[in-house]
C-alpha cells in the first residue's frame, strides 16, 4: 500500500494500480476522545465521485457519480488523495459493464478499509434528483459572539428540565486538513432527543471548529461524543455533509440508533 500522497506532488496514473489506495486506522483518533469498544454509535461515511469515468469495450469513455459507503465499525478510513488517485487509474481501463467496475471497487476498497464497501454507479441524468437541503432550523441567524476557534465543548450547554426532539443544522461549519491545511466547509446537522440544547452554545461550539486541522470522520465523532457527554441525549445523530474538494465529498454520519440514519443523501451545496 502507498505512502500518504497528501501534500505531495503526485502525478496521475496511467493504468489501474490498487497500490495507490492508503489506510488511516480509526482508532487513533478514538482513542484521543475516548471512545472504544462498543462503539458508541452507529453509522457511516458516504463519499460521492464526480470524477469517476472508464472506457467501454469500443474504447468510448463512460462516466457517472460514484456512491461509496463505508461503514465505521471499517477498522480503516480510506485516505481521500489517494481514493481520487485510485479512481482515476481508471480513466483508461476497459470494461464490458458497470457490473466489471463495480466489482472491481468493491473488492480493493473493501480490502482497503477492512470491511465490506457498498458501492452505486449513477447515471449522471438520475443525480439531481437526489439533491435536498438540510432539515430542520438553521440556527446561523442567531447574535452569538465568537471567541474561541479551537474546538472546545464547555460552550455546550442545556436545559435538564425541558426535554424536547428537535433537528438543527449550520452550514458554517468548517475544519482544515490535518497534513495540508487547506479548508472544509460543511453543512452539519444534529438531531436528537433529550434535554434541550441551547441553540446559541451549539452555534459557538460547532464554529470553535474553525482552525481546528482534522479529518472529517474525526470531527463528527468528536462532535458526536462532547454532544453525548455534555448533554445525554437518548437520540443522538450527527451528519456533516461536507463540501467536495479534488472531485469528492465526503459525508459521514453518526448515530445512538441505526433507524435514524436516512440514506443516500447529497445537500444542493455539494
Amino acid at each position: 500500500m502507498a505512502e500518504n500522497p497528501m501534500g505531495k506532488t503526485s502525478g496521475y496514473p496511467d493504468s489501474f494500480d490498487p497500490e495507490l489506495l492508503v489506510a488511516l486506522p480509526r482508532s487513533t483518533n478514538r482513542e484521543i476522545i475516548g471512545v472504544g469498544d462498543p462503539l458508541p454509535f452507529t453509522g457511516e461515511d458516504v463519499w460521492h465521485a464526480y470524477e469517476l469515468s472508464w472506457l467501454n469495450k469500443q474504447g468510448l469513455p463512460t462516466a457517472v457519480i460514484g456512491r461509496f459507503s463505508f461503514s465505521c465499525n471499517s477498522p480503516c478510513l480510506v485516505e481521500s488523495k489517494s481514493f481520487k488517485l485510485f479512481l482515476n487509474s481508471l480513466n483508461q481501463e476497459k470494461f464490458n459493464d458497470k457490473k466489471d467496475v463495480i466489482s472491481l471497487l468493491t473488492e480493493h476498497l473493501s480490502k482497503c478499509s477492512g470491511d465490506k464497501v457498498g458501492i452505486e454507479l449513477i447515471e449522471l441524468d438520475a443525480s439531481a434528483d437526489q439533491t435536498k437541503t438540510p432539515e430542520g432550523l438553521c440556527i446561523d441567524g442567531l447574535n452569538v459572539e465568537i471567541k474561541d476557534y479551537h474546538p472546545n465543548s464547555s460552550l455546550l450547554s442545556c436545559d435538564e428540565n425541558n426535554v424536547i426532539e428537535e433537528h438543527l443544522y449550520s452550514d458554517l461549519f468548517k475544519s482544515n486538513c490535518p497534513v495540508t491545511n487547506q479548508p472544509d466547509w460543511a453543512s452539519m446537522s444534529i438531531y436528537y432527543k433529550g434535554s434541550a440544547i441551547s441553540h446559541e452554545s451549539l452555534l459557538a461550539y460547532l464554529v470553535s471548529y474553525r482552525l481546528h486541522s482534522d479529518y472529517h470522520e474525526n470531527c463528527v465523532e468528536k462532535i458526536f461524543v462532547d454532544l453525548q457527554k455534555k448533554c445525554k441525549p437518548q437520540v443522538l445523530t450527527v451528519q456533516a455533509n461536507f463540501l467536495r474538494r479534488g472531485g469528492l465529498d465526503i459525508n459521514p454520519v453518526r448515530s445512538t440508533h441505526g433507524e435514524y440514519i436516512k440514506t443516500p443523501f447529497r445537500f444542493i451545496r455539494q
